[in-house]
C-alpha cells in the first residue's frame, strides 16, 4: 500500500486560492433602467430579452392569498 503524501498548508491553500467569490455579472435595462442578473427574468418588471416572461400581477396576488390563508389560520 503507498503511503500517503501529507497535504501541508501550503498545497491546501493554493487549492483554495481559486475558491474567492466572484461579483455576480449585472446589467442595467436600458428601457426600465432597473439592475438585474445577466441571462436571468428581471424580478421587477418580470421580462426578459424584451419579453414579459412573469406575471407579476398574479405572482402577487397569489402571494397575497397565501399570506390571508397564512393569517386566518393562526
Amino acid at each position: 500500500m503507498v503511503v500517503r503524501m501529507r497535504a501541508t498548508r501550503s498545497h491546501r491553500q493554493n487549492r483554495r486560492a481559486h475558491h474567492a467569490l466572484k461579483s455576480p455579472a449585472i446589467s442595467k435595462d436600458p428601457k426600465t433602467g432597473t439592475i438585474n442578473i445577466r441571462h436571468r427574468a428581471s424580478a421587477v418588471t418580470g421580462v426578459y430579452r424584451g419579453h414579459s416572461v412573469i406575471d407579476l400581477a398574479k405572482r402577487i396576488a397569489r402571494k397575497e392569498k397565501k399570506m390571508k390563508a397564512a393569517g386566518t389560520q393562526a
